[in-house]
């Protein structure tokens, strides 16, 4: 679409059809204190070649993933996006889908959504997903909303462990944060899963719902099986998340890990970083609570003439129901992220994701190994990981970080800030996107930077 600036003669007759001598008597509701009093100082205009090669120059001053090497994790992760992705997502039927409104006449869009659907009840190991949330940390809290509305009201407590990535249990309690409830944090033990035995000992008549990641925040893979058994032995709900999707590619789902509701962020299944978003929240949950379910839920069915079609079964927003009857209000349309992932998902195959798994596994096992053996670096948790894991070193994580960036390499996060005792901490992630040379780099960097 071309800019077309509005002439004088314009903006004069667009003035007298609203009433107005000036579209800056549009602005008298504003105070004068609030108004500017003189024009921005801006940079005089460029010309399009001029302005290109500006941006240009701008654009390389950015610290990117496809450097020398990222090793950043924690809860967004570089993975490679066949080009096919991009090529589907931005025709213009998809690009310019916003949501069914009008559903019956929307199959494309539906169609989409139920095969997205379909794929993440599948990985999570659940009866049903629905249609998409704002990302991880959000559908997190939405689980726990759904859970407190399916336990008896007199259960108030809310089991969080502290092995969950910050930001979502910072989300979780700013959600909580004017409901009737209480919030108990179970600590992680030496070996960074969470510790059973304190959660066992906080399993009472009075909690309502126990969260658990993963692999959680560190890397580590929880035991989510004996996790599910206590809790659910207990009277209450489990509600399983992850950050890293692609793990789904080779651990055991949570759903069928007793898990009453898996959540989780789905950004990398064939979305960008874009510079943190937007992303994906995944949700699924049993069959039999559909009905407390947040956001939407696309069918399957048939026509008067019998042939296949898709409706808008399930839609608990307040613009659709009443306000009272609604599950919440923050389900909106992430229909591109979840097309790209349905769009990912279908490229890559049961068997392309496993291998995709096992690569991204293999890597950061290979890199630990490698930094394990540098003086100054040790192992901080003993159990499993996936593609993330956290080593303790001999000086300042921030410090180092720093002298590894000069060496155009991101080395990683500094956890201090993430949990008690790890203010020497170091948070580092290995994907299919760092090869063999890039890492033996990083850890001949650390080597140095040590």
């Amino acid at each position: 679409m071309r800019y077309l600036p509005h002439t004088p003669e314009e903006i004069q007759k667009m003035s007298q059809a609203v009433g107005v001598r000036s579209p800056e008597e549009l602005f008298e509701v504003i105070p004068q204190a609030l108004r500017l009093k003189a024009p921005l100082e801006l940079p005089k205009p460029l010309s399009e070649i001029d302005l290109v090669r500006h941006l240009k120059a701008l654009g390389r001053k950015n610290e990117t993933v496809d450097g020398a090497g990222s090793f950043l994790g924690g809860g967004a992760y570089h993975h490679y996006i066949p080009v096919a992705v991009s090529t589907i997502t931005s025709r213009g039927e998809f690009m310019t889908s916003y949501t069914p409104y009008q559903p019956e006449i929307s199959q494309g869009t539906l169609q989409a959504i139920f095969e997205f659907q379909t794929m993440i009840a599948s990985l999570t190991g659940m009866d049903l997903a629905n249609a998409g949330n704002y990302d991880g940390a959000s559908a997190l809290a939405e689980a726990v909303l759904m859970a407190l509305r399916l336990t008896d009201p007199a259960k108030k407590t809310v089991l969080l462990a502290q092995s969950i990535h910050p930001d979502y249990r910072q989300v979780v309690k700013t959600y909580l944060s004017n409901i009737d409830c209480r919030i108990v944090e179970v600590p992680f033990g030496p070996d960074g899963r969470v510790d059973a035995a304190v959660l066992k000992k906080s399993l009472n008549d009075e909690v309502a719902v126990c969260c658990v990641q993963s692999p959680n925040a560190f890397g580590v893979v929880e035991e989510v099986a004996k996790l599910s058994a206590a809790v659910k032995g207990a009277g209450a709900m489990m509600v399983g998340c992850f950050s890293e999707a692609v793990s789904l590619g080779l651990l055991e789902p949570m759903g069928r890990q007793g898990a009453d509701i898996v959540v989780g962020e789905g950004a990398s299944f064939g979305n960008f970083l874009n510079l943190g978003g937007p992303y994906l929240g995944l949700f699924a949950t049993k069959k039999e609570f559909v009905r407390q379910m947040p956001g939407r839920l696309v069918g399957e069915t048939v026509d008067a003439e019998g042939k296949r079609g898709f409706v808008l079964v399930l839609s608990t927003r307040e613009q659709h129901i009443r306000r009272e009857k609604a599950t919440s209000n923050i389900c909106t349309n992430q229909a591109l992220c979840a097309l790209a992932t349905t769009v990912y998902l279908s490229l890559l195959g049961p068997q392309g994701l496993q291998k995709l798994a096992r690569i991204n596994y293999s890597h950061a096992h290979y890199l630990r190994e490698g930094l394990l053996k540098i003086p100054g670096v040790q192992r901080q948790f003993a159990g499993p990981h996936f593609n993330e894991f956290a080593v303790q070193l001999s000086k300042d994580p921030e410090e180092v970080l720093s002298k590894l960036r000069q060496k155009g390499i991101l080395g990683g996060i500094a956890l201090k800030s993430w949990a008690p005792g790890m203010e020497r901490s170091l948070l580092v992630c290995a994907t299919e996107m760092n090869s063999k040379a890039q890492m033996d780099d990083y850890v001949r960097a650390m080597r140095e930077v040590l």
